[in-house]
C-alpha cells in the first residue's frame, strides 16, 4: 500500500491515470452482459473461436464508465465514505 502513495506523489497532474488492480462486486447480469457482448463485438474465428479477452475487456467497460459518469468528483466527495 505505502508503494501505491509513493507513486501517487510522483503523479505530474491530477489527469495523469495509473492502473489499479481491485477487488469489486458486480451483478452476474452485468458480467455475463460483458461477456456474451464482447464475443458478439468480435465473433468467431475461422475455427469457430471467440479471440477476446473478456477479463481486459470488463476492465476497460468498468474504466470507460468511471470516466463518463465523473468518479472523481463522486470520490471527492467527502459524503461518499460511509
Amino acid at each position: 500500500m505505502h508503494l501505491i502513495f509513493e507513486r501517487m506523489a510522483e503523479l505530474s497532474k491530477s489527469d495523469d491515470m495509473i492502473r489499479v488492480n481491485a477487488t469489486l462486486d458486480i451483478s452476474v447480469a452485468a458480467l455475463q452482459a460483458v461477456v456474451h457482448n464482447a464475443k458478439e463485438k468480435v465473433g468467431k474465428d475461422a475455427r469457430g473461436v471467440y479471440r477476446v479477452d473478456t477479463y481486459e475487456k470488463l476492465g476497460e467497460m468498468i474504466s470507460k464508465f468511471l470516466e463518463e459518469k465523473d468518479f472523481l468528483s463522486y470520490a471527492q466527495d467527502i459524503e461518499n465514505f460511509d
